[in-house]
């Protein structure tokens, strides 16, 4: 390896060390006694290891599994509700022609600078109108229509070749069979991109559901997380930081299945 190799490889460690160590923190404090989590300074290698965190967080009173079952239920139905509505909103403002298209499509876009925080008030005023309060449709719908969805995928298929769409015309197909059977296909790695974003955003959102969900037995686990207490009702860390590493892991088994179609959405679509 030259020196100029070397040069940039230290700092690039650096980070990823620094990137690295609050996992490793989650994962050490995982395997402690909650007594053991307070020391300082920090022992970064449990003795002994406490297995037993693990088993309660799963099998216990507070076990995250069915708050575990729930985020998967909301995040793969908001994922695949996105990938719908932003598929065909994107294809119809980058390949359908119709009065007004480009002002819609820039008033759309206009509406992301609107803070998520303050939409949570008039949701919770609507879903509890529309009976959904409390409901985990709730956290569904709203994240099945997302602009950064509609844009990343309007992007994509402007970049494609009109000459696909004409070519498929001439041998007799209609708009449809030029959505589903050319353009969808070529998007495959920008969806697979766009999924990996949404489940993330899904499984972590802790804001909405504090705000839309009261009964405990709804908890998605983000928000279960906060059960994990000790005698003095203070916070386990323990606990609490077995059930966080249990909780990182769909994340990164999405992200290990889908990520060398993520990095292709990332090289050729030049989404940044």
């Amino acid at each position: 390896m030259t020196k100029s190799k070397w040069y940039w490889g230290i700092p690039l460690w650096i980070l990823a060390i620094a990137f690295l160590a609050p996992f490793a923190w989650m994962l050490s404090t995982a395997l402690k006694a909650d007594v053991d989590a307070y020391r300082i300074p920090m022992q970064w290698i449990p003795d002994p290891f406490q297995w037993d965190n693990f088993q309660t967080v799963l099998t216990g009173a507070t076990s995250v599994l069915p708050a575990f079952g729930r985020s998967v239920f909301v995040a793969v139905l908001r994922v695949a509700g996105e990938l719908i509505t932003a598929t065909m909103a994107g294809y119809a403002f980058a390949r359908m022609s119709f009065k007004g298209r480009d002002r819609l499509f820039l008033l759309y876009l206009a509406t992301a600078i609107i803070p998520a925080q303050l939409l949570l008030v008039p949701r919770f005023i609507y879903f509890q109108k529309l009976g959904l309060y409390d409901t985990l449709w709730a956290l569904i719908l709203p994240g099945m229509f997302t602009v950064l969805g509609t844009f990343l995928m309007r992007q994509f298929f402007v970049s494609q070749p009109a000459e696909f769409a004409e070519a498929a015309r001439m041998d007799g197909a209609n708009e449809w069979q030029v959505f589903t059977r050319i353009y969808l296909p070529l998007a495959t790695p920008v969806m697979s991109a766009l999924g990996i974003l949404a489940f993330v955003w899904s499984w972590n959102d802790y804001e909405t559901p504090l705000v839309l969900i009261s009964n405990p037995d709804r908890y998605t686990l983000p928000l279960s997380l906060t059960n994990f207490v000790d005698e003095q009702g203070q916070i386990a860390p323990g606990l609490t930081m077995a059930a966080s590493v249990i909780s990182i892991v769909p994340v990164l088994i999405v992200f290990v299945v889908l990520q060398r179609r993520f990095i292709a959405a990332m090289t050729h679509t030049g989404i940044k």
